[in-house]
């Protein structure tokens, strides 16, 4: 008679405390959360992915600090496996200007301090962050020996060219049923002053159907969900 495969003790990592130091550390920008009521918003969502589809390879384009990053990382601690690449030039808006970024704070300057801010939520040894652009850490992917990207969350430079780019750079890494998804999808001003390009950017993924199949959630900055339907998929027609 077979023996049933012994399993490591059920782990869940969003206790209170965790979700405390999430919200005062990691600090969300206009994922839908409330601390008041120990919300994670949309955080639940990134959380939820990572523990339903079990991915083994993560990269997080852009993030103010780390909430995307924590989020999708205790994922993958509670699964007991996969690993996530971080990617973030780390730009501040005193020291680099408005040009290269809105709100930016330099906040991974230093690797010790990287390091120890993941460490906070013990995802350190599951994170590992690149200091580029999103450019240069796609124009050498091919040769890092990284995995093919089943989970990608995008949120770089908002600019309709800059968000296009990393969104192909991403699918091209991706295989069939992979997902990515694109935060600040909801800011409306910001697009029609033509300083964002996310939402512009989701209207012509969703005239790809053959390519892929995307879900808006509206709320807060709002983020989209994309499945990729293809190994190889077409490049976006401008929208």
């Amino acid at each position: 008679m077979l023996q049933p495969l012994r399993r490591k003790p059920a782990r869940y990592s969003l206790d209170a405390p965790t979700i405390e130091s999430i919200l005062e550390h990691a600090r969300p920008l206009g994922h839908r959360e409330d601390a008041e009521f120990l919300n994670l918003g949309f955080g639940f969502l990134y959380y939820g992915l990572v523990r339903s589809l079990r991915p083994d390879h993560i990269v997080v384009i852009g993030s103010g600090y780390g909430f995307s990053v924590v989020c999708l990382a205790l994922g993958l601690k509670d699964n007991g496996r996969g690993t996530l690449t971080f990617v973030d030039p780390s730009y501040s808006l005193l020291r680099d200007g408005p040009l290269r970024t809105v709100g930016g704070t330099g906040q991974w300057d230093d690797p010790a301090k990287v390091r120890a801010h993941f460490a906070r939520f013990e995802v350190e040894a599951i994170v590992t962050h690149h200091r580029l652009t999103s450019e240069e850490f796609f124009a050498t992917y091919d040769r890092s020996g990284l995995a093919p990207i089943d989970l990608a969350f995008i949120d770089g430079n908002h600019s309709f060219k800059s968000a296009s780019h990393d969104f192909m750079a991403v699918v091209r890494q991706c295989r069939r049923n992979s997902y990515v998804l694109l935060h600040d999808t909801n800011l409306a001003v910001r697009e029609f002053l033509r300083h964002s390009g996310v939402r512009r950017l989701t209207k012509g993924i969703a005239r790809q159907t053959e390519a892929f199949e995307i879900v808006d959630f509206p709320f807060a900055s709002g983020v989209a969900l994309v499945r990729v339907l293809e190994d190889r998929s077409p490049e976006l027609v401008p929208a």
